[in-house]
């Protein structure tokens, strides 16, 4: 019963607090008009009857509020669009959970159907070499590619190792080494993991992408 009891005080003070904000948010707005209602009508009640206040200025003072009451409805107008687009936002970032994704990273993981992997150039290349290598830093497989554009590019390797022979499954690391016209052309290993959920902070969106971490939309390189 005591536990009950605990539950329904704390859901109650919850419901009070949120209650308090939003009765504090409806009064604000018209918080505003009153004082300047008031402001006005104590000019006109104690104005001058041999100096009473022109036409022009009460005018003056109505134009005033009916602008800051626009100002209000327009800055509730573009609230109201920003949470909608943070939304629609979130919406859309939903759609990547499950799908796979390359983050900039070394390792390769090989599985019995192979690895994905990639690798991104600030520059066209006309020869990239990665090489893959053990726990021990051993070369186990060397993969060359000509004529590279620049971007992230995606790899598929299937296991079979410079000899010719079957790679055990397990963690590789990737380096990647990349020349233009012989001069060094600067690049990055990509990292393949899955998005297995989203998350909605108020600095935007988040993505958990596997056990590698949670990475920022503009971090995905690629999406597979």
């Amino acid at each position: 019963m005591s536990s009950v009891t605990n539950t329904q005080d704390i859901a109650a003070s919850v419901l009070a607090k949120i209650n308090t904000r939003e009765e504090s948010k409806a009064s604000a707005s018209g918080d505003m008009n009153s004082r300047f209602l008031t402001l006005l009508t104590t000019q006109l009640r104690n104005q001058d009857p041999l100096n009473p206040m022109e036409n022009a200025e009460v005018t003056s003072q109505l134009a005033q509020m009916s602008t800051v009451d626009g100002i209000e409805r327009l800055n509730k107008m573009f609230q109201s669009f920003v949470d909608g687009q943070s939304a629609y936002d979130s919406m859309q970032a939903a759609a990547l959970v499950g799908r796979g994704v390359l983050v900039e990273g070394k390792k390769l993981t090989l599985t019995e159907s192979g690895a994905v992997g990639g690798f991104e150039l600030d520059a066209p290349a006309d020869r990239v070499v990665l090489s893959i290598k053990d726990a021990a830093g051993l070369e186990v497989k060397q993969i060359e590619l000509s004529d590279v554009k620049a971007g992230s590019q995606n790899f598929i390797w299937d296991g079979t190792a410079s000899d010719g022979s079957r790679a055990a499954d397990g963690a590789y690391t990737l380096e990647l080494s990349a020349l233009s016209e012989g001069k060094k052309v600067t690049g990055r290993t990509l990292e393949f993991g899955p998005v297995t959920s989203v998350i909605r902070g108020a600095a935007g969106t988040d993505f958990q992408v596997g056990s590698l971490g949670i990475f920022k939309y503009d971090d995905i390189k690629q999406i597979l």
